[in-house]
């Protein structure tokens, strides 16, 4: 019996079957962080960019979950000051993924599958995900949650990424000059999934404290890190493992509690869905969370 979408989201939304372990990038050379099932052989693996002045410690609780659905989920720790490299960090996103295929990781009971392969990131490093999946054709998907803008432009680079992506943004940011998801799903070739997280900000993700909460920036919002990390979940367990369960994860058109898809706003109730030829004449006008 197939499973409706507020059973699928209500299921990933809490912690999966697997035990988890933490380990440190730094021992293979990177510093950062990584997160394995206990066990498990031929895993999915993704790796996952930070935000701005935050790091991969401000990402502890998603990463875990993913790992405790059978995902390994790694973060590298660079480029943390007001000034990074985009192109650094992406770099080291690639450097991640190497160490996931290429180390012994755990007990020597774990292994990763080189074609199972993904990029992620949030705010700074949505934009970084996908400026690595431009350059390294090796990865099977592209998450960018709630992306910002980056240098070079993540936007350019959407146009030669040829693998499915979901790009995330917040209903309180959908129109921000600070947010690149619609002109991102606007640029990628095709298969990108845009969706609107209902009553989440970009800064939501990032759990606890970090230096721009001093700055008077947004906190932490447990609501946006529940159902971004059951999308987030679900799109990767479709992609990387093929397992149809998931495959509304990477439909456009399906509606997830929680979350909905950016509208324009001559068509406020979505019924006129475009199809990919249309997307990029339909999408000019100004457009709304629905």
């Amino acid at each position: 019996m197939a499973q409706t979408p507020e059973s699928l989201v209500s299921k990933l939304s809490k912690r999966g079957p697997h035990r988890v372990l933490r380990g440190d990038l730094a021992l293979a050379g990177q510093p950062g962080a990584v997160y394995t099932p206990a066990e498990g052989f031929n895993l999915p693996a993704v790796a996952f960019a930070h935000d701005w002045m935050a790091g991969a410690a401000n990402y502890a609780g998603t990463l875990e979950h993913l790992a405790s659905w059978g995902i390994v989920a790694a973060a590298p720790g660079t480029e943390r000051g007001p000034v990074p490299s985009h192109l650094g960090l992406a770099a080291d996103l690639g450097t991640t993924l190497d160490i996931c295929t290429g180390v012994r990781l755990g007990t020597g009971r774990i292994s990763v599958h080189p074609d199972r392969l993904a990029f992620a990131g949030h705010g700074m490093g949505g934009g970084v995900a996908v400026l690595a999946a431009a350059q390294q054709r090796r990865v099977k998907a592209v998450a960018a949650l709630f992306p910002a803008p980056t240098a070079p432009s993540a936007v350019d680079a959407a146009a030669r990424v040829g693998v499915p992506g979901l790009i995330l943004t917040g209903a309180q940011d959908v129109d921000s000059l600070n947010s690149d998801a619609v002109a991102l799903d606007d640029a990628w070739p095709d298969r990108s999934v845009l969706r609107v997280v209902d009553k989440a900000s970009s800064a939501g993700l990032v759990e606890g404290r970090r230096v721009l909460s001093f700055l008077g920036a947004g906190g932490s919002e447990r609501r946006t890190q529940r159902v971004t990390r059951a999308l987030l979940t679900g799109f990767l367990l479709h992609q990387l493992t093929g397992d149809k369960t998931y495959a509304d994860f990477s439909d456009a058109d399906t509606h997830f509690p929680g979350s909905g898809p950016a509208v324009r706003e001559d068509d406020p109730d979505g019924l006129g869905t475009p199809d990919a030829a249309d997307r990029a004449g339909l999408r000019a006008g100004r457009l709304l969370s629905r």
